[in-house]
């Protein structure tokens, strides 16, 4: 057994009573690409700031490259070779790749800051990972996958030896995620340790040496990925017994709720469908298909230039997202730190905002109404917090997502949109928001309408597929129809279209 670069031994962080991480020892060898992985709330994320000297831990030590520290701070972790890539990047638009990768510590001749010896160091970076990408390029042009990218060459032009990488491929396509597990090969080659935490279980076996499971914020198991399978991993995860992964339609769809008939603007064309009552229609094509702006137009977030919209056999204008709310068309979005949760107030506001009138007493919110109404959705969704009054910044993502569903059911309405419901959500919770969305379609008689780039999760969620492509519906698939090979030919412009 060859000497760990990374340990971290007893570690722990106490809040208020409230154990984060309780008592961690683990350790990471040089070379090794290491998977993290637990349910939402499990403490990877208080492990990782404590690594990166974000947070101080509450005792326990850390021995790095045979060093031992009690705390590190950011500066520290950073030059001893410490370096994270996380959800939300650090970038500056205007500024080029290369402006970008060396922010902070421009190379310069003099008074005068040498572009030129920069542009040339990130192209050397580049090409040894085989990317294809030119370190003029504003950052502003570049997609999600390239973003990142930069991100992985900032951290690594620090001489970083630990990289660690959160949900690196959450927001990325199959081609992109690709490109990035390519790089991660040439950074194992290079003997920089990569700490790859994901949801997506099955990029364990494809890209991980060795995984380490937590839970409840302590250390449940470290094993080599070949001795382990996606059952093994789940059931340390969630330390009870997961059910089907996709539950059953257990009732037929009742008559047509909604109607779209040629709906038009700048960035979608001529989309035309309907949505029964009591059904889950999902909405499958590749990154950038018009999925989002189609829901974003229906919500009033983005304003139609044409069409017209049918709720009940009604004609319907929707003008702003309260009044698509008043009409009873609730969206969960995409992105929720930035649309969906008001991460600076407490759990109780963010689940009460859309739905003030049911927590007034005359002209004023009442308290103990706003209270108890936030209390009831927190229990119904399991959302782990130890009160309503912690603010939103401080929840996991999952848990944030599950305050965004909060706020939405509260409204009471009759069609929910949910855009990619389960990004960056680990397996139990998300079983648990497939049991939600069950319930509501069969028990409560609502309609959903599912956007998901999740292949398995489109499938197995949806009673219909509509597939977009470059703005436009250019497949339907019934449940008897569904086929992975056929939703990717759709949606790539193999078949289908007009």
């Amino acid at each position: 057994m060859r000497d760990f670069i990374l340990e971290v031994r007893n570690l722990s962080k106490y809040y208020a009573g409230v154990k984060a991480l309780d008592d961690v020892s683990v350790g990471f060898h040089e070379g090794e690409v290491h998977g993290l992985v637990g349910e939402n709330g499990a403490g990877k994320s208080t492990f990782i700031k404590m690594v990166t000297g974000a947070i101080e831990p509450t005792h326990g030590t850390i021995i790095l490259g045979g060093e031992t520290f009690k705390k590190l701070d950011p500066i520290e972790a950073i030059h001893r070779g410490i370096s994270a890539v996380y959800q939300e990047f650090n970038l500056v638009p205007f500024l080029s790749v290369a402006e970008n990768v060396f922010l902070g510590k421009e190379i310069s001749n003099g008074v005068f800051i040498n572009k030129k010896s920069m542009y040339s160091a990130v192209k050397r970076t580049l090409d040894e990972m085989g990317v294809e990408l030119n370190p003029a390029s504003k950052v502003e042009t570049l997609g999600v996958a390239y973003q990142q990218i930069v991100e992985i060459v900032k951290a690594i032009s620090f001489n970083s030896r630990i990289l660690i990488l959160d949900e690196p491929t959450a927001p990325l396509t199959n081609n992109e995620t690709a490109l990035l597990f390519k790089i991660v090969k040439k950074l194992k080659e290079n003997r920089v340790t990569v700490i790859f935490i994901t949801h997506r279980l099955e990029e364990l076996f494809v890209i991980c040496d060795r995984v380490t499971v937590m839970r409840d914020g302590r250390h449940i198991i470290t094993a080599d990925v070949k001795d382990m399978d996606r059952r093994k991993i789940i059931a340390h995860m969630v330390s009870r017994e997961l059910g089907e992964e996709y539950p059953e339609k257990r009732k037929e769809s009742g008559d047509t709720l909604l109607r779209c008939e040629r709906l038009k603007n700048r960035k979608i064309h001529d989309i035309s469908f309907s949505l029964r009552k009591g059904e889950i229609l999902g909405f499958g094509g590749l990154v950038g298909a018009g999925r989002t702006e189609v829901m974003q137009a229906l919500f009033g977030a983005d304003k139609l230039e044409g069409g017209e919209v049918y709720l009940n056999e009604n004609r319907i204008n929707i003008h702003s997202p309260k009044d698509a709310l008043k009409k009873g068309v609730g969206l969960i979005p995409e992105d929720r730190k930035n649309q969906g949760v008001l991460l600076e107030l407490p759990v109780r506001h963010n689940i009460t905002f859309s739905s003030l009138e049911k927590v007034k007493t005359g002209p004023f919110i009442s308290a103990k109404k706003d209270n108890a109404l936030a209390e009831d959705y927190v229990g119904k969704l399991r959302v782990k917090t130890p009160r309503v009054s912690q603010l939103a910044k401080n929840l996991s993502g999952g848990n944030q997502q599950k305050v965004v569903l909060a706020k939405m059911l509260a409204t009471d309405c009759d069609l929910l949109i949910f855009d990619e419901p389960t990004r960056g959500i680990d397996v139990g919770a998300k079983q648990e928001i497939y049991n939600l969305m069950r319930r509501l379609v069969d028990d409560e008689g609502k309609s959903i309408i599912m956007i998901s780039s999740d292949m398995p999760e489109l499938i197995g969620m949806s009673d219909r597929i509509l597939i977009m492509r470059k703005g436009t519906v250019v497949g339907e698939l019934q449940k008897d129809e569904f086929n992975q090979e056929l939703i990717l030919e759709y949606a790539s412009g193999l078949v289908g279209g007009k």
